[in-house]
This record gives C-alpha cells, sequence and structure tokens, in this order.
C-alpha cells in the first residue's frame, strides 16, 4: 500500500524556521517527483515546491523562493521542506504528493497521483 505521512507541523512565531518531512512507504522514493503543496484557510491548494526524483533539481512558488528549499534522502525514504522566514502568510496544511513514474516534476497538483494526509503550520506570535 502506497503512503505519505507528512510530519513536522506546528506552531511558530513570525521569522522563525520549520522542517517537514514527508516519509514514504509501499514504493521506491527514489523512482518519483515529490511535491509539496498547501492550502490555507479559504484558499485554494497551491504548489509550494517540487523536487526532482534524483534530488538535483528543485523548483519553487514565488513566493517561498529564497525562503524554503526541500531535500531529500531517498535511502530514508524521506522529503523534507525546510522553511526559514516564516510569516503568517504560510499558514496553511502542507501536504507532500507523489507522481507516477517516470514523471518529473510539475507545479500542478493534478499531476500528483498520491497524496499524504497534511500537517498543520501554523505562524502567528
Amino acid at each position: 500500500q502506497l503512503q505519505l505521512v507528512e510530519s513536522g507541523g506546528g506552531l511558530v512565531q513570525p521569522g522563525g524556521p520549520l522542517r517537514l518531512s514527508c516519509t514514504v512507504s509501499g514504493f521506491t522514493l527514489a523512482n518519483r517527483a515529490i511535491g509539496w503543496f498547501r492550502q490555507a484557510p479559504g484558499k485554494d491548494r497551491e504548489g509550494v515546491s517540487c523536487i526532482s526524483p534524483s534530488g538535483l533539481s528543485t523548483n519553487y512558488a514565488k513566493s517561498v523562493e529564497g525562503r524554503f528549499t526541500s531535500s531529500r534522502d531517498n535511502a530514508k525514504r524521506t522529503v523534507y521542506l525546510q522553511m526559514n522566514g516564516l510569516n503568517p502568510d504560510d499558514t496553511a496544511i502542507y501536504y507532500c504528493a507523489a507522481r507516477r513514474v517516470p514523471y518529473l516534476c510539475s507545479s500542478s497538483e493534478t499531476a500528483f497521483t498520491y497524496w499524504g494526509q497534511g500537517t498543520q503550520v501554523t505562524v502567528s506570535s
């Protein structure tokens, strides 16, 4: 059974860091592009970042570029999203998602087939 589980969410003060993890089971992580998405209250889900299967290529939404970094450890079956300089606009439920093999990164959520349950990130003083 293919599964993705996010962790690491929580409450953080503005300007602070947080690292999310996405741990997978039931498939070979090294073969798949992994995306991070988020959905704020009352808003549509939006793409945050995507990392290629090898980890050599990443892309980011303009709203997070320079603050967020995605990385992966295929041996640990885990993808990370390091978030720095958080602000209240980053408050959302964050999801990781996997594409079918052999597809590479995409900014569109419809391109991703497998999804985690999400983890809440709240940025507030």
